[in-house]
């Protein structure tokens, strides 16, 4: 077996590599398309309120995959938008418990379409059986 320095590195066939540049082409699809000045993060939030209902901030960060300073920065961001509500936990007034306003459930629906657009162009290149393959194997490996 070959000592990993001597073997042949090339950038072009990395995961990490390839995932980065993956993602920027999603992320500038993805802004093309985007209502209300959204961030990808703040997309996902939304998308997890409307799943779960009342949550809290802790849990909308691990619904998410965002540490604690990202969750409350994007639930900052959406309160400013006016597309969510903050409350106290009855049982628990240290806890913050996040819901959407009105103005939220009302995008909702236009942000699940938009989703799907974005999803569909993204994965424009690929062929239905490649588009399933893809999503499957992201899905062991996150």
């Amino acid at each position: 077996m070959t000592d990993l320095a001597e073997q042949t590195y090339i950038l072009d066939l990395q995961i990490g590599y390839l995932l980065r540049l993956a993602y920027q082409r999603h992320a500038t699809i993805f802004q093309k398309h985007t209502i209300e000045n959204l961030t990808p993060t703040q997309f996902s939030a939304l998308m997890r309120i409307s799943e779960h209902g009342l949550v809290s901030q802790n849990h909308l960060g691990r619904l998410s995959g965002m540490d604690v300073a990202t969750v409350k920065g994007v639930v900052d961001r959406l309160k400013a938008k006016a597309l969510v509500e903050l409350s106290s936990d009855p049982n628990d007034k240290r806890r913050t418990m996040i819901s959407l306003s009105e103005s939220g459930i009302k995008i909702i629906v236009d942000l699940k379409n938009i989703g799907h657009n974005i999803t569909k162009e993204s994965l424009s290149p690929l062929s239905q059986s490649e588009q399933a393959a893809l999503i499957k194997l992201l899905k062991k490996i996150t």
